[in-house]
């Protein structure tokens, strides 16, 4: 196990007419003993390249990246006592799986072959797959050669995993079994994971802390609740969560806001005001989950309900996602799955003063998010079952 931080690290790549981009602008991550650290964000934001910085299969242009003490800028890949787990599982095609497993020890350090046949079978007993063994990776399923290509990184007990999506090859189901499995695994063994994913299910769910890139730039290094309820920005806050957060452009009009298009206009609570710091160009946003729908009248003083019109209901069983017209704007709510509501119905929609989120339009920066402790006193106020 082992702290690793990364220091201001940047990485330019030319292209052949000498044009130089940026695929990772000086990122500072600070990964803690033990952490399960997720790297996510869409396709082409530089995480991969990150953690193939990390691994040493990338140079660095610029930064450090450290190993508790130790800056493995110039370390070779196989000296960094790391291991990597492919998205494509990269295991040997004419091995056994008990020759994939061992093929790293045996090539990188001078353990006994009795050593190292134990190590295996029993990574591979707690991978669950010591029947395959004396397999050909042809003969597994797309499950089983993930559970090698992990064993393979966890028989060599690093100090550091790298994983680079390898969940993405399997089905659905098989996806939140290993998921699952990862965890545990990880919770297990104590070892300080990097897992890199476009996934934000999979990003919600394993990490300790999440960092969100974009176009390179390091958006916001936290817990997956303050990621999600306390968005540094207006990327974040559009790219965490499914469906996404709803926004609208708004100006502050004395103590109101005001929908550039006309459809709603909103009162503000001196506290809220305050936090906007006087900026007049914002970005409404509130989460679909946030969002109360209620198909009879509402309480006719409350001015921050609004008449809707449902366009379409999309069931998903626990829940519906009920896309509403207010105006000219979509709006999306997500309501439970046995509340009744159909299409073409006429609908209350409220927006919760202590739900809502406020970006300066300018530059995207977050002014106003729900707070957490909020969160816990609505949770508090529930009846229980």
């Amino acid at each position: 196990m082992a702290r690793t931080k990364l220091d201001d690290v940047t990485k330019v790549f030319t292209e052949n007419d000498g044009n130089e981009i940026v695929a990772v602008d000086e990122v500072s991550i600070d990964i803690e003993d033990g952490e399960f650290l997720v790297l996510v964000g869409p396709s082409g934001c530089g995480k991969s390249t990150t953690l193939r910085m990390i691994a040493g299969l990338e140079t660095i242009t610029s930064g450090e990246i450290r190993l508790d003490d130790q800056v493995i800028n110039d370390v070779p890949a196989k000296n960094r006592d790391i291991a990597m787990v492919f998205q494509s599982y990269a295991l040997y095609p004419h091995m056994s799986v008990r020759q994939n497993m061992s093929f790293g020890l045996e090539e990188s350090t001078d353990m006994p072959d009795d050593e190292i046949a134990a190590r295996v079978e029993e990574t591979a007993e707690m991978m669950g797959i010591e029947r395959l063994l004396d397999r050909k990776p042809g003969e597994l399923s797309g499950g089983q050669q993930q559970r090698v290509a992990l064993g393979r990184a966890i028989v060599r007990d690093p100090a550091v995993f790298l994983m680079d999506e390898p969940l993405s090859n399997l089905d659905a189901k098989l996806r939140a079994e290993m998921r699952t499995e990862l965890q545990r695994l990880q919770e297990e063994l104590g070892t300080t994971t990097v897992y890199v994913t476009h996934d934000q299910t999979e990003a919600m769910t394993m990490g300790d802390r999440i960092a969100i890139l974009n176009d390179g730039v390091l958006q916001q290094v936290a817990t997956p609740l303050e990621c999600y309820h306390q968005p540094n920005n207006l990327f974040v806050a559009g790219f965490m969560g499914e469906p996404a957060m709803n926004f609208a452009d708004v100006t502050v009009e004395g103590d109101r806001l005001v929908a550039d298009d006309g459809s709603f206009e909103y009162p503000l609570s001196p506290s809220t005001l305050e936090d906007v710091e006087g900026v007049t160009d914002l970005v409404f946003g509130i989460r679909p989950e946030d969002v109360e729908v209620a198909l009879s009248g509402g309480s006719q003083n409350d001015e921050h309900e609004f008449e809707a019109s449902v366009d379409v209901v999309e069931p998903k069983g626990n829940e519906n996602n009920v896309y509403l017209r207010l105006g000219e704007r979509e709006i999306v709510a997500t309501v439970p799955g046995l509340q009744p509501i159909e299409a073409g119905a006429t609908a209350t929609i409220r927006f919760p003063e202590s739900a809502i989120h406020l970006f300066e339009a300018d530059t995207g920066r977050a002014l106003h998010s729900r707070s957490l402790e909020s969160i816990d006193d609505e949770m508090a106020a529930r009846p229980s079952d």
